[in-house]
């Protein structure tokens, strides 16, 4: 009667979520002598030993139970045991036995009837080798197959899982809104707790991941709160709890709460690192190190850039942005032209764009930094998604600055401005405001300039952001300047000491269209005519 309480509690414990609960008394059952666990105590003991971290020992109880299935002549009940074998290693990144695992389940279905629950759970695999092998349309068949069979089947797990395939599919189709309703539907199950653990916390983690991606913050923000109460409730949970800190952070971040969300990526790194997710952790480096560009700690965000890459995580477009904030624009620039010709789907190009217009614009690839802008103007249109529709605002208001049309750059900043404001991003705000602020500059509003340049200057202080602090300090102190920019001042310097539009072209290694056009937009802000009048007001306010 021991063993068969002790059973019953470990039941009980896993019913509760109470994993260490659940792993110790099968354990303790298992070890008794002349008593061995069946198949379905194991299943349990493997679940329970994988949300608990315990890789191996999920594994070894996978393999027992297989075993036993075989032996008994239960092919579905072996196939099971094979699925999460496959799926199991393949996590854990030793993909090669995963998918050995998975052909031995499907020579196991062969003499099977064709409408079976477990083909289903098989053709997730397909999916992903669909997937990898690039074959779109394959893999959206998939999906569609799992659907069919999981809603025949009426098994929640699975309808899940496909739900989430074909959604996220959609999504990098540039379908995002019909993706995101298919994964609004999976999370149904998951709010309604029809769904077993693992899969629970893989649909968490894909509908927030895909929030993310598209900078959905308000499905993003109230996902996280949701998958951080269900991790809360299961104290001993390991996996599911980096993927659930990195997403806490990202939310900090949002709001301008720097020290906390670099302690959530610190902790998110930790815990991939530990659990070997070695590519995670280099999202959650990544993350780190955008937070400390942003605070102007360059070295340390170097070093979190330089980690994640090792993790085989590219830093991108952070690291574009870093090198630009060290004065290394033509490098900058360089990472960017390779990254978007590297990226054909939307829903990763969008997350490159914005970082791209700042760099181009820099380099002065003008017409680029446009395309660009108008690029994920497009996508935000069609994604619909509040964060990713103020970010293409804001870049349309850098090219109209740079096109110097303030009527359409402020129009672009507003917007931005109130975009970012109804997401509570302050930081974001902030930087909509200094383009209102160079706006009304460029209409003669000085006045109204000045007022917006400080209240930006004031944010900036009290988030502790120092590069964004300095420009804007630069920027309400160029009216002494004409409001010149720094590359427009060595323009008009170098036409002081006479040199001709060619000499300054090789001298600062610009185009002579470029050159042009700085020279055009000196006389308009000088309101001079000619070279000698500016080069005349150049020495009258000692800008030599």
């Amino acid at each position: 009667m021991g063993i068969v309480d002790d059973l019953q509690r470990a039941r009980t414990a896993f019913e509760r979520r109470d994993w260490a609960a659940a792993y110790d008394r099968l354990t303790m059952a298992d070890g008794e002598p002349g008593t061995a666990l069946g198949p379905e105590d194991l299943m349990t003991l493997a679940t329970a030993a994988f949300l608990l971290g315990d890789t191996d020992g999920c594994i070894r109880a996978l393999q027992r139970g297989y075993r036993l299935r075989i032996d008994a002549g239960d092919v579905l009940g072996a196939v099971r045991f094979a699925f999460w074998l496959a799926l199991v290693l393949n996590v854990r990144g030793e993909v090669a036995v995963g998918s050995g695992w998975a052909a031995r389940a499907h020579r196991l279905l062969v003499d099977q009837p064709e409408d079976v629950l477990e083909r289903g759970y098989l053709r997730v695999h397909d999916f992903f080798r669909c997937l990898d092998s690039g074959d779109f349309p394959g893999a959206l068949a998939v999906s569609e197959d799992m659907i069919g069979i999981a809603r025949r089947h009426s098994d929640p797990d699975l309808l899940a899982q496909s739900l989430v395939c074909k959604g996220r599919l959609l999504m990098y189709s540039g379908r995002v809104p019909e993706g995101l309703a298919l994964l609004d539907e999976a999370m149904v199950a998951v709010a309604a707790g029809e769904l077993s653990p693992i899969f629970a916390g893989n649909v968490y983690c894909a509908m927030i991941e895909a929030c993310q991606e598209v900078l959905d913050f308000a499905r993003a923000s109230a996902w996280t709160t949701a998958l951080t109460r269900w991790c809360d409730s299961q104290p001993d949970l390991v996996p599911f709890t980096g993927q659930c800190a990195v997403h806490r952070g990202q939310i900090l971040r949002l709001h301008a709460a720097y020290p906390e969300a670099l302690a959530e990526f610190d902790a998110a790194c930790r815990r991939y690192a530990a659990a070997g997710s070695q590519v995670a952790a280099g999202l959650a480096l990544t993350e780190q190190g955008d937070v400390l560009r942003i605070c102007g700690e360059f070295s340390a965000a170097q070093a979190a850039y330089d980690e994640a890459a090792g993790y085989g995580h590219e830093p991108q477009p952070g690291r574009a942005l870093l090198l630009l904030a060290r004065g290394r624009t033509a490098a900058a620039v360089a990472a960017v032209r390779r990254l978007l010709a590297e990226t054909g789907d939307p829903v990763h190009r969008s997350r490159l764009l914005a970082g791209a217009v700042e760099v181009l614009l820099a380099g002065e690839a003008v017409d680029e930094a446009s395309s660009a802008a108008e690029e994920l103007s497009a996508i935000a249109d069609s994604f619909g998604c509040a964060g990713l529709r103020a970010s293409a605002a804001y870049c349309l208001a850098l090219v109209a600055l740079q096109d110097r049309d303030p009527d359409r750059s402020l129009r672009q900043a507003r917007v931005a401005g109130q975009l970012w404001n109804e997401l509570q991003a302050p930081y974001e705000v902030a930087r909509a405001k200094v383009l209102v602020g160079r706006s009304f500059r460029l209409l003669g509003d000085e006045d109204s300039a000045t007022t917006e340049l400080k209240a930006a200057c004031h944010s900036f202080t009290e988030l502790g952001v120092v590069p964004a602090r300095q420009e804007v300090e630069r920027l309400l102190h160029t009216e002494s300047t004409g409001g010149l920019t720094a590359r427009e001042l060595e323009v008009l310097r170098l036409v002081a000491v006479g040199n001709s539009n060619a000499e300054i072209a090789e001298r600062l290694v610009l185009s002579d269209k470029t050159v042009a056009r700085h020279l055009t937009n000196i006389f308009a802000k000088l309101d001079v005519p000619s070279r000698t009048a500016a080069a005349a007001y150049a020495r009258d306010h000692d800008l030599l």
